[in-house]
């Protein structure tokens, strides 16, 4: 799991629609709701602040939370929030109802390690990265928090492909496909080439100018 589980408290909403989560933001609130599991959707109202620093506190998406709907408490993952696009303050928030067997589509970071046991980039190359995050599908109660990518030994035009990273069991990548690229060890304008070099270096020394008689 990315981040240690939370408990949300909640209250139930009786009633749905723009009306009603107007009234609830009024009232310091943010509307929301819980669906899946073969369970009808819960409309809930979750208290402001609580929601707020949760969202902004990083791996909201990533992180199974308990939800405490007036003391019934239910395990969900959050899917989707919505931001007012002004004043950046949660206006809706979806919660997906994990059960035992529920499987999700979940984007997970990607670390990159050992830039310094990398031939490329100690030369002067550039880590170019395709791929911040990639998706997965894996199940709930196993979401990474993130994937591990290891420069060791990546020279110059070499790709790292989604193949060559180890993942976790049952965590596969959603594009099945192909065999993704993640990142790419480019030159960089400012190296000189290594076939520069190694010619300079083979080079003779120029014989000295005969002197004038």
């Amino acid at each position: 799991m990315s981040h240690d589980t939370y408990e949300l408290k909640a209250e139930a909403r009786e009633q749905v629609g723009k009306g009603s989560a107007r009234a609830v933001r009024r009232n310091g609130k943010v509307p929301a709701v819980i669906y899946g599991d073969r369970q009808p959707p819960l409309a809930i109202a979750l208290t402001y602040k609580d929601i707020y620093y949760k969202i902004h506190g990083g791996g909201f998406l990533t992180t199974i939370a308990t939800i405490d709907v007036d003391g019934k408490k239910i395990q969900v993952l959050p899917k989707d929030f919505q931001l007012d696009p002004v004043k950046d303050f949660p206006v809706h928030v979806d919660f997906l109802r994990i059960g035992k067997d529920t499987e999700v589509n979940v984007d997970v970071p990607v670390h990159f390690i050992n830039e310094d046991k990398s031939p490329g980039i100690k030369r002067g190359g550039v880590l170019n990265i395709v791929r911040h995050e990639v998706e997965f599908h894996c199940p709930a109660n196993a979401i990474p928090e993130f994937i591990t990518v290891d420069l060791t030994g990546a020279d110059i035009g070499d790709s790292i492909h989604i193949s060559s990273v180890k993942l976790p069991a049952g965590v596969k990548p959603v594009i099945s496909d192909r065999d993704f690229t993640i990142a790419t060890v480019a030159g960089s304008s400012a190296m000189k080439p290594e076939t520069e070099e190694t010619a300079e270096a083979a080079a003779p020394e120029a014989a000295p100018a005969a002197e004038e008689k």
